[in-house]
């Protein structure tokens, strides 16, 4: 049995793989390309565009691949230099070393021999900087909790179990009840997190391991559907969509800490230790919660609806005190403001 995604693995080795074949290939039609691969059109498309945002150090225009196909004909280039054989130096060889040793961890990792492979090969090149990599231990800081919820989804990965959860949705302060397929373990800015089918949603989605109060790995067969597909993870773990809703916040100082905890599109910080933020909420009510419990220190300036929606909320609740706002301790206006 072969999984029915891609996984970043497999995608980075075509993309290797792609450059090369593709310059000396000037002009080839894009059709041509997906067969050569064994992808659609579309996925050859989707290359192409991560490419032109890829190349060396630098971030200039001119370290950038050149990638343009708007004819049904690809033409790359300014990509010599990934066609061309790296000579790594002692600390890149390390670097590389460690990488590699704690990519061989994660679970689902299914090109576990190629790994094991080009590390004996850099090992024997680097000399000492191999030997020195046996000092170098990457570790995630987690509770005993953690750990064991950590080890059973990587049994599941392992052997496609599905995995029964008990979530805690901090968005909503909810504990919810869900079955998952699992797809791969990930650690992304010091969390780890579990990428699986959804059955509740029926769709991908990311699980905190710290926020998982309960898991039972089940005697099911846990193979994603077809439709199931890694998310691309490279800027984060927030993916936005455009469902989401845009909301303009207005923080007083004291709720200014909403700009660095939340992500956030754009945030203004001003002397005086007030901000101004832009984000995207998929569910606008976690977001209605967060400005009521800020009192009168979150002002939502937009969408509209929403800024009514917490208006009528706080009315509501300021109904319950029969000497009005001031009983409550509340401001005479409510959390959204003017």
């Amino acid at each position: 049995m072969s999984r029915t995604f891609e996984t970043a693995t497999d995608r980075l080795g075509r993309l290797l793989t792609m450059v090369p074949w593709l310059l000396t290939r000037q002009g080839i039609d894009i059709g041509e390309a997906a067969v050569q691969f064994g992808v659609s059109q579309k996925q050859i498309v989707d290359d192409l565009e991560l490419l032109f945002v890829c190349g060396t150090p630098g971030h200039m225009p001119d370290d950038l691949i050149e990638a343009s196909w708007e004819d049904g004909r690809v033409h790359l280039g300014n990509a010599d230099t990934i066609a061309r054989p790296l000579r790594l130096g002692r600390d890149e060889a390390l670097a590389l070393i460690v990488a590699l040793r704690a990519l061989a961890e994660v679970p689902g990792i299914e090109e576990r021999d190629a790994i094991d492979r080009a590390l004996a090969k850099l090992e024997q090149a680097s000399g000492e900087a191999g030997q020195a990599s046996a000092q170098v231990r990457i570790d995630i800081d987690t509770d005993e909790h953690e750990q064991r919820v950590l080890g059973l989804v990587r049994d599941a990965v392992e052997r496609w179990r599905r995995v029964h959860l008990c979530y805690l949705v901090a968005s909503r302060d909810e504990s919810t009840e869900r079955d998952v397929d699992p797809m791969r373990v990930l650690s992304i800015d010091g969390r780890w997190y579990l990428e699986a089918w959804c059955h509740r949603a029926e769709d991908v989605r990311m699980f905190r391991l710290d926020r998982v109060q309960e898991a039972t790995v089940l005697d099911v067969d846990g193979t994603p559907p077809v439709q199931a597909r890694p998310r691309e993870v490279t800027s984060g773990v927030f993916q936005a969509s455009p469902e989401d809703v845009v909301v303009e916040l207005e923080l007083a100082p004291r709720a200014a800490w909403v700009a660095e905890n939340f992500p956030v599109e754009s945030a203004e910080h001003r002397d005086d230790g007030s901000a101004r933020v832009v984000l995207r909420a998929a569910d606008p009510a976690w977001v209605v919660r967060l400005v009521w419990r800020l009192g009168g220190a979150a002002t939502v300036l937009a969408p509209p609806s929403l800024v009514e929606t917490i208006r009528q909320g706080a009315a509501a609740a300021l109904d319950g005190y029969p000497d009005g706002p001031a009983a409550a301790g509340q401001p005479t206006t409510g959390p959204a403001g003017e």
